[in-house]
């Protein structure tokens, strides 16, 4: 994560893995989830926020999921249901259920599949936000296959020279395992920038780069500039301007729209809001070659890109979720650094539903 959406130093409060995960499950099960489903949607949070990715983890999404249920617009207990299935594909009803907590239940879908017949695609509609998708794709990963997620969003974002909000943030990944080597995992927004990370700036007060929001007219915004108040800005597909490829990351964004929402039978977004719409694919690596062969191959692609000597300036080359693990393994033992106003809303959330307050640690 870029450095300017990273909690200040002066701001941090730690909090243990264990102690983060007990309460976010209690808050959950207070919001009329069943104590499985609190957990699944726990353990998407915290080990997102573990990975240092916090514009999808507790920080920034739990409030807005309490929110959402105590305001009635997520269903707690949804009766959710496969309408059409092959050996390989399945589409699901969500219900108005939660995403992050669906979502694992639908990769494993994906994964029961593909263990079948070397493929498994499930598409979901009427579902809820889907968090960070590359959780949801990592755990086909762990599984020996290569996994990939995407979820098709509310409207925020412009075409390529339009002046109107047509597509969500609509993000894309994909995870493969390798021997030796930390995971690949790929996990990006086709917008310029992750809608929740505008809210990160927000918080700790940090202005947005050029090229990541038009204003009301659709004019890109070509300086740095303070976050404007919601429904005052769109945001630009990834790459900014037609000059700097946004009709890259316009075109990806419209493949996510066609492969979440019109394979699953559903109405795009930008025509009638009807919910998250989402994909989950897993391909078994046995499969397809030899899993062993795979994994040394990936080990020997990872080092080699490792390897690539550095350009002036730069300390080393990273590889598409490297950081992340080497961050997760330094949460894993020094604590979770959540903002002070995160803490003070979860002092303020657990009063309110009776709960234990989180212990953080000294």
């Amino acid at each position: 994560m870029l450095d300017r959406f990273k909690v200040p130093l002066a701001d941090q409060v730690h909090v243990s893995e264990a102690a983060l995960r007990q309460t976010v499950a209690a808050i959950f099960e207070q919001c009329n989830l069943t104590p499985e489903d609190a957990a699944i949607g726990a353990d998407v949070l915290v080990t997102t926020d573990l990975r240092g990715v916090e514009s999808h983890g507790v920080s920034n999404m739990l409030r807005s999921y309490v929110q959402s249920y105590q305001k009635g617009d997520y269903n707690p207990r949804p009766n959710w249901r496969i309408v059409r299935e092959s050996p390989s594909t399945a589409t699901i009803d969500g219900d108005g259920g939660l995403g992050v907590i669906l979502g694992p239940k639908a990769m494993r879908i994906a994964i029961d599949k593909a263990k079948a017949v070397g493929v498994g695609i499930v598409t979901m509609y009427n579902g809820r936000h889907l968090g960070a998708v590359g959780h949801h794709a990592m755990l086909a990963a762990k599984e020996d296959m290569v996994g990939m997620c995407m979820t098709a969003t509310q409207p925020g974002v412009v075409p390529t020279f339009g002046a109107e909000r047509r597509f969500g943030t609509n993000p894309i990944a994909i995870a493969a395992p390798a021997k030796q080597q930390p995971p690949v995992l790929f996990d990006v927004a086709t917008s310029a920038v992750a809608g929740n990370k505008i809210g990160l700036a927000a918080r700790v007060g940090s202005n947005l780069l050029p090229g990541w929001i038009t204003d009301k007219e659709g004019n890109p915004i070509m300086e740095e500039t303070p976050v404007l108040p919601r429904g005052q800005y769109f945001q630009l597909p990834l790459g900014g301007t037609r000059e700097q490829g946004s009709h890259k990351g316009y075109g990806l964004a419209l493949m996510v729209e066609v492969l979440c929402t019109v394979l699953s039978g559903a109405i795009p977004n930008m025509l009638e809001s009807t919910g998250a719409k989402h994909y989950f694919a897993a391909y078994n690596i046995a499969a397809f070659t030899d899993v062993d062969a795979f994994k040394e191959m990936m080990d020997r692609m990872l080092e080699h890109l490792r390897n690539t000597r550095p350009a002036a300036g730069q300390e080393r080359v990273l590889y598409p979720g490297l950081s992340e693990y080497e961050e997760e393994q330094k949460r894993r033992v020094h604590g979770i650094p959540l903002h002070k106003e995160v803490i003070e809303w979860f002092a303020g959330i657990t009063r309110e539903l009776s709960l234990p307050p989180l212990q953080t640690l000294a």
